[in-house]
């Protein structure tokens, strides 16, 4: 018993657009998929993060587990946006038992919800042990509201499943890029997830994360706009904005308005990166790696490399994970982009912290 291998979960994205499940199996080279499905999440279930039809995604889970046939029970989901606070804080050098113990009185000073409505984790970055720590240690601090961990572990429940782990999509993000391309001690790295409601950025150091922040503006922004200008529907101005051809416009229309949301999404990243650098050491950034299927608008890539001179990688999630899409009926285009969180959940095992 002692010696029994930590069980396997469902990684489960539960994106605003739709929900993703990715479920591995662990090889002695490293990682198989053997489960892989993604279901669609009605329009505003799900509004900045925020679970406003509980039903709706709960059926979406069930579908998208039920069609895969992904018997597995335990799930591991994640959180973002406003609700979720990461915080990289410093304190005098103590032991882990002070920590434990301190780590409330500290956190209250830089979390703006009440203490008792907060579920609290840290990891310490740094001992202060080296000479140059001067007496303090690093710690990493995140705090998620409870309220809004119940309504996705809600979900999960009411879905038939058994929510074990619930992680940070930045963390997520992080998990499944160091599986797929390695640590490289001292790169600093940008980990650039944009989604349909929001964008989640992770900056490492090596294997340190350094700085997090969400933009609550995503793939809908381009959609939404395309509605405004045009004069669309919902699903026409969706299928514009891929390219695909509608009655009443033509991608030559949307081009324009796919441009100007191009413009305020990299405004919002240039903040990000600006608030970095003015916190960090050096205002190095050594590569950018997107997933997330809005980084699939038009002139978002061509843009984001202009603006930051900065090499760009697509991430791959299965780089070095098996995987074979023609089994899970999709193209491995379509696949990668939107399933980096979901490996990364699917590499938790019940029982992590």
């Amino acid at each position: 018993m002692l010696f029994r291998k930590p069980k396997s979960v469902v990684g489960l994205d539960i994106g605003s657009s739709a929900v993703k499940a990715v479920e591995l199996r662990p090889l002695p080279s490293g990682y198989k998929v053997v489960s892989f499905g993604t279901e669609p999440v009605p329009p505003d279930s799900i509004v900045d993060g925020a679970i406003i039809d509980a039903t709706a995604v709960a059926d979406a889970i069930r579908r998208v587990l039920d069609r895969r046939s992904i018997r597995t029970k335990e799930v591991a989901a994640s959180l973002s946006g406003n609700a979720v606070i990461v915080k990289k804080i410093s304190l005098p050098v103590m032991s882990e038992a002070e920590l434990a113990e301190q780590i409330y009185w500290e956190a209250e000073q830089y979390i703006p919800f009440d203490i008792q409505d907060v579920t609290l984790d840290y990891r310490i970055l740094d001992n202060g042990a080296t000479a140059a720590s001067r007496g303090n240690m690093e710690v990493l601090l995140v705090a998620a509201k409870k309220e809004k961990i119940a309504d996705y572990t809600g979900v999960i429940t009411q879905a038939g499943r058994v929510p074990v782990v619930v992680d940070v999509d930045a963390f997520a993000l992080q998990n499944a890029y160091e599986v797929n391309y390695g640590i490289e001690p001292g790169a600093v790295v940008v980990l650039l997830n944009a989604g349909a409601s929001a964008i989640n950025i992770n900056i490492l150091n090596g294997d340190q994360s350094v700085f997090t922040r969400d933009i609550s503006i995503g793939g809908n922004a381009y959609t939404e706009a395309l509605q405004k200008e045009l004069n669309l529907p919902f699903e026409a101005a969706d299928q514009l904005k891929k390219g695909e051809p509608i009655d009443g416009a033509t991608f030559d229309d949307a081009r324009p308005v796919l441009k100007a949301v191009n413009e305020n999404v990299m405004l919002e990243i240039q903040k990000t990166f600006d608030f970095f650098k003015a916190t960090a050491a050096s205002d190095r950034l050594d590569k950018i790696v997107l997933s997330g299927g809005a980084t699939r608008a038009e002139g978002f890539v061509d843009m984001l490399g202009e603006r930051f001179d900065t090499p760009i990688i697509l991430f791959d999630p299965f780089r070095k994970i098996a995987f074979d899409p023609k089994k899970f009926s999709v193209e491995a285009a379509d696949a990668a982009p939107t399933a980096a969180v979901a490996v990364g959940l699917a590499l938790r095992r019940a029982g992590d912290r």
